[in-house]
């Protein structure tokens, strides 16, 4: 059983920046393909970046690509998301996910979520 908690959520102005993380405990990190995603209020759950088990592999959607920046240290069992030039638009609770043995852009691949993390987004 693998445990996953978010941290670095908060509230910024538009332009900002923030970098989340997401801490595994309970299971060989370096197996899982994690990846991060976000639900607004009134909207369905969106994948926004994943990566690969070693890290070399990584995928952004487009609504984040060149702003957005994923990383994962399988030494500390942590994958962050690098924020920056935040929009209003990406206001949400962002979770974490792993999946094991690989990685996906489809929330119903991942095994294991976090209890996510608050970020908002003023203009």
């Amino acid at each position: 059983q693998v445990q996953l908690v978010e941290s670095g959520g908060g509230l910024v102005f538009a332009g900002g920046s923030l970098r989340l993380s997401c801490a595994a405990s309970g299971g060989s990190f370096s197996n899982y393909g994690m990846g991060w995603f976000r639900q607004a209020p009134g909207k369905e759950r969106e994948f926004v970046s994943a990566i690969s088990r070693s890290g070399g592999s990584t995928f952004y959607a487009n609504a984040v690509k060149g702003r957005f920046t994923i990383s994962r240290d399988n030494g500390a069992n942590t994958v962050y998301l690098q924020m920056n030039n935040l929009k209003p638009e990406d206001t949400a609770v962002y979770y974490c996910a792993a999946d094991y043995a690989s990685w996906s852009t489809v929330a119903n691949s991942y095994e294991y979520w976090g209890q996510g993390t608050q970020v908002t987004v003023s203009s």
